[in-house]
């Protein structure tokens, strides 16, 4: 099975395979979920992400933690070549410009 992550060149992907396949901290479909959990994670109401920050979230014993899997993502830009870590990180830095938006200012008035 082929990883899918749009944006990414056969090149790119292939090396993800690979990758997949001789890293003993990745097993195949790793980084296409890690992708995936990252963006949908980042695109969350900011309620359901402070809920996570100060309570945490008993969903990511099961489904898996974005923040792990951003730290996967990171880990195995380092472990690709220049060339298809630059592709990787030009999607990955989608999801992370979202995750930096700056808060709305708080209004006490309610206005």
């Amino acid at each position: 099975a082929r990883p899918v992550i749009d944006g990414l060149s056969s090149r790119a992907l292939s090396e993800i395979i690979r990758l997949e396949h001789t890293r003993n901290y990745l097993q195949p479909g790793d980084v296409s979920a890690a992708v995936g959990l990252w963006k949908d994670y980042v695109h969350q109401p900011e309620r359901d992400l402070w809920h996570d920050y100060e309570w945490d979230n008993v969903h990511w014993y099961c489904c898996g933690n974005p923040l792990d899997a951003r730290a996967l993502l990171d880990t195995v830009m380092q472990a690709m070549s220049p060339r298809s870590a630059r592709e990787l990180r030009k999607i990955v830095s989608r999801s992370d410009a979202v995750w930096n938006l700056p808060s709305p200012p708080y209004d006490a008035g309610g206005r």
